[in-house]
């Protein structure tokens, strides 16, 4: 697949590469990165052609975002889509009644999150996201994990969302979240113009095609597909690794492993296999993947364009490590 090539963002006027750069791994997740690293990662991102950048202020409490500003700096505006999230305000650290912070960050920022979805915390959190990132525009605004706010979500953050889209400030509304039910409700409750859906589309996890992907292809809203190694287990496979931010249970450790055992039978990394197969569903636009380093990106690219063949598809189906109804590249 050509990771330059783009895909209409709904019926919005935005055009994404099929292939983004997700800012989480820039804000320390899980290890210490830098300011210098990130900026890097980011500049050989655009030199490879990817134009599309997706950052939240819950990354590295307020550092993706910095980072990945500074790493675009001086880049044309017009040239790439840039997609933040709201939902968690950015507060100094230690005044936090109630902290909606994880604690797979490692790097200090002085700030930490708390949730709010409220009209004016996210009108607010747009302004602050701009200051950090350096820019004057947002392309793409997801409402962030609204997964115990869904009412304050719709009647709060959505609202201000969409003023913000009838004025042009933004152009296209989102949500993004690691579970497809709630955003399918939102797909039929409102005016979506795209989502973000994480884990729930991948190699492992197909859940997203019983529900949003049907609904989302139907209201001609697109899907960028997030999470394709499922935090870790499908880029490598072994007894201890990680499955959406846990260890792994068992039975998806031998399930990846035979996913890789297919991969291997045709030559193809699991890790190309992994990152192409969403795009397999018309409703999926794009697929966001983190990195943390130059070296990261550069792998990410080339697992992208490695080719392959039809029959490494057919054989996952034929193994029952597919379902027979799933759409492949």
């Amino acid at each position: 697949m050509d990771p330059t090539s783009t895909a209409r963002l709904g019926r919005t006027e935005l055009s994404v590469t099929r292939l983004g750069l997700g800012t989480a791994p820039l804000g320390g997740l899980f290890d210490r990165v830098g300011d210098e690293a990130a900026e890097a990662t980011v500049r050989r991102a655009w030199d490879l052609g990817l134009r599309l950048y997706d950052t939240a202020p819950l990354y590295g409490y307020g550092l993706a975002e910095r980072r990945l500003g500074a790493g675009l700096a001086g880049r044309p505006r017009a040239d790439y889509v840039l997609a933040t999230k709201v939902g968690r305000m950015l507060v100094p650290a230690g005044s936090a009644g109630e902290s909606a912070g994880q604690d797979v960050y490692v790097e200090e920022s002085g700030l930490e999150p708390v949730f709010d979805y409220s009209y004016d915390a996210t009108l607010r959190s747009i302004d602050d996201s701009l200051s950090r990132l350096g820019v004057d525009r947002i392309d793409v605004a997801h409402i962030h994990d609204p997964d115990e706010h869904f009412a304050e979500a719709l009647a709060g953050s959505y609202r201000a969302l969409a003023e913000l889209r009838s004025q042009g400030v933004i152009g296209a509304v989102s949500a993004g979240m690691n579970q497809s039910a709630m955003l399918t409700r939102f797909a039929r409750e409102a005016d979506f113009d795209c989502f973000l859906l994480a884990g729930r589309y991948t190699l492992l996890d197909t859940s997203g095609l019983a529900d949003l992907l049907p609904v989302a292809a139907e209201r001609r809203i697109s899907v960028v597909a997030g999470g394709v190694y499922n935090s870790g287990l499908l880029a490598d496979p072994r007894p201890g690794a990680m499955f959406d931010y846990a260890p792994a249970p068992a039975e998806l450790v031998d399930r990846a492993l035979a996913v890789r055992a297919v991969c291997q039978r045709h030559g193809v990394p699991l890790k190309a296999a992994a990152i192409q197969f969403p795009l397999g569903h018309p409703a999926v636009a794009s697929v966001v993947i983190g990195a943390r380093s130059v070296a990261e990106i550069e792998e990410n690219v080339a697992m992208f364009t490695h080719p392959i063949p039809e029959q490494l598809w057919s054989e996952l189906k034929s193994e029952k490590l597919l379902a027979e109804e799933v759409p492949t590249p």
